[in-house]
């Protein structure tokens, strides 16, 4: 059971502000199963309770879990003055929920980006200890060869001394396209370990996170919320 004031329920659905909400409450546009609350401070039970806002069921959720094809040109970041961000892309309805990126793609690298406002499933997604795999699709300026398969897979020096922890190369039929898997995100991790066997990454898209996958029907720059089963995978990842 979870109950909440219905100032508060519905202000956190972007219904208004607490002193708007007030005011539709007292104009009798509320209603609780089915009788009309004028009071907006009344706890409701927002797993029982059947609230309407002018006859219209309201549905509460606390969380979103958006799936976004990152395309080149934003930044990973909540707001910024100058740059375009990837809540930029975002409808009204799922930006009053505050999302957030988890984890950051470059400016110029594209695919898969999960943006949630559940904070918990983020650090649990991210932090360090849980290794959690992201995998890329990378455009090399030269060939691939076994000696950087090789060279990954023990672990690379990056520019700064940081020794990665080992990372997964998958060569394709092309000698200059793979697949990477690493499971840490330093700051530009994929270049810089490139750059460390003397190569650079000329395109880079993320492909997968986790349990999950980039929806492919998805054009860059669109986006949609993650379904029951693919929240659930998340949830009980690790």
């Amino acid at each position: 059971m979870k109950k909440l004031r219905i100032d508060k329920m519905l202000g956190h659905l972007g219904y208004g502000t607490r002193k708007e909400i007030k005011q539709y409450a007292k104009q009798g546009m509320i209603a609780v199963n089915g009788e009309i609350v004028k009071n907006s401070s009344v706890k409701v039970d927002v797993e029982k309770d059947v609230v309407t806002f002018v006859g219209e069921e309201v549905h509460y959720r606390e969380f979103v879990y958006i799936l976004l094809n990152k395309p080149a040109g934003v930044i990973s970041a909540t707001e910024d003055h100058v740059e375009r961000t990837v809540i930029d892309l975002l409808d009204d309805e799922l930006r009053h929920f505050e999302p957030f990126p988890v984890g950051r793609l470059d400016k110029d690298t594209v695919g898969f980006l999960l943006l949630t406002n559940d904070g918990q499933l983020a650090h649990r997604l991210l932090t360090p200890k849980n290794d959690v795999p992201k995998t890329y699709f990378a455009r090399i300026d030269e060939a691939v060869t076994a000696a950087d398969v090789e060279a990954f897979k023990e672990g690379v020096t990056l520019d700064d001394g940081y020794e990665t922890k080992p990372a997964k190369l998958e060569l394709t039929e092309r000698p200059d396209e793979i697949f990477v898997t690493i499971t840490e995100g330093k700051f530009h991790q994929v270049k810089r370990m490139f750059r460390a066997v003397e190569k650079e990454v000329v395109y880079l898209k993320r492909c997968s996170m986790g349990p999950l996958e980039l929806d492919e029907h998805l054009r860059e720059g669109e986006y949609r919320e993650l379904t029951e089963e693919e929240v659930e995978a998340l949830q009980n990842y690790r």
